[in-house]
């Protein structure tokens, strides 16, 4: 039996946002698990990031270093998607008008000065999509994680796996959670959680059979 380690994170609270998926869905799958995955231990760990630009990196990170993790996925809220979106970039840059937690609102500044202009997921892009098709979970590509604390907060999880010899790591953005499937509005949080499931499952399938078929980054 194959032991395996996931820490899933989200954000502890958005403004007007009555129910968080990037805090409900990480929970909901540390408490029941994830299903269809043979001869695997799976342990997942679930944490709760504040909305900031300084303090949600490090937060993660301690979590990272207790739990020692094959896979780390992180999960933020785009309050405009209609499905859930796979973030393929992660862009150098923090620029914001609207203030994190802490009050900060920092204008066009480098999360890294000394760090590369971008980095890219590492996550099994088209097999999570297959999924997503499969379960009928509206979804898309992204090109990035905009820059806000969540694109910072993915840049610093990148820069740190580029550090490991083998950790996958990527980033989900999710939308509104609605009570009904709506083509603006959102989608009910359990297809929420069947999706944060298909993202674990298929990244942990990744990990153990890795395959150039699976990536899909354009």
């Amino acid at each position: 039996m194959k032991q395996f380690s996931v820490v899933i994170c989200g954000f502890d609270h958005y403004d007007d946002v009555s129910i968080n998926p990037s805090y409900e869905v990480p929970k909901a799958l540390a408490e029941r698990g994830v299903d269809g995955l043979d001869d695997v231990e799976l342990t997942i760990n679930a944490v709760s990031l504040p909305v900031s630009f300084t303090k949600a990196w490090p937060t993660l990170l301690e979590t990272i270093e207790a739990a020692q993790p094959n896979i780390v996925i992180a999960t933020g809220l785009k309050h405009a998607a209609r499905g859930v979106m796979l973030e393929r970039c992660a862009t150098n840059l923090m620029d914001t008008a609207k203030p994190d937690v802490d009050n900060v609102t920092p204008r066009r500044a480098p999360i890294d000065p000394q760090g590369p202009a971008a980095y890219w997921t590492r996550l099994p892009l088209r097999s999570i999509l297959k999924d997503f098709t499969r379960d009928d979970i509206p979804s898309t590509l992204s090109s990035d994680a905009g820059t806000f604390v969540c694109n910072s907060l993915f840049y610093n999880l990148l820069n740190w796996a580029s550090t490991q010899e083998k950790v996958l790591v990527g980033f989900v953005s999710f939308p509104l959670v609605s009570e009904t499937r709506h083509s603006q509005h959102g989608l009910p949080l359990p297809d929420l959680i069947q999706a944060g499931g298909d993202v674990v499952r298929e990244s942990v399938r990744y990990y153990l059979k890795p395959s150039s078929q699976d990536i899909l980054i354009a």
